[in-house]
């Protein structure tokens, strides 16, 4: 299926009719941005965006596997998951590489959650990647290639470029676009 413009507006209201998740999300996206830019979180804050990368499939990743992903970002003490943070923020947003590499220097933290914590931090920005997201946009022709697993850095910023050229495309914002894939590799 092709993307346009009404199939990914039309998807993405799907979304929010129709993913248990939907209400949380957008409240901790219109919250936790501002709050991860002047420092003004908690360790849940931190703790749930690990948690809603791996609960978000509801089922999908396998309970032992998201527990032990989740166990390990706990092995990390607040301090430098704060100071990675920092480090992310004072990178010039362009250097996505560089981003990706302060992230995935914490435990538990793999390009897919790395990708969750920048969508996080600037969903106007980046767009989380996962399995489901790159098999929709292969399946609508916008990018080749198998879901490599784990994604390497260079396999996001390519991802990215992709995602940040069908909203330019489409008129969308990424987290319409985001909505739009989920539902569209889920149908």
């Amino acid at each position: 299926m092709a993307l346009t413009a009404s199939t990914v507006r039309a998807t993405a209201a799907d979304y929010r009719e129709h993913e248990p998740l939907y209400p949380v999300e957008q409240e901790q996206l219109e919250t936790l941005p501002a709050a991860l830019e002047s420092g003004t979180y908690g360790w849940r804050d931190l703790e749930w965006i690990v948690r809603w990368y791996y609960r978000r499939s509801l089922g999908d990743v396998a309970h032992t596997e998201r527990r032990a992903a989740e166990a390990a970002f706990r092995r990390n003490d607040f301090e430098s998951v704060q100071a990675a943070l920092e480090a992310v923020i004072a990178t010039e947003p362009a250097n996505v590489g560089a981003r990706l590499e302060r992230l995935t220097a914490l435990k538990g933290v793999d390009v897919p959650v790395a990708s969750a914590f920048l969508f996080v931090l600037e969903p106007e920005r980046y767009i989380v990647v996962g399995e489901r997201e790159w098999q929709a946009l292969v399946a609508a022709g916008e990018l080749a290639g198998d879901y490599p697993n784990p994604p390497t850095p260079a396999d996001y910023e390519r991802y990215l470029a992709c995602c940040r050229d069908l909203c330019q495309r489409l008129e969308c914002e990424m987290w319409t676009l985001y909505r739009a894939l989920w539902r569209l590799r889920g149908a």
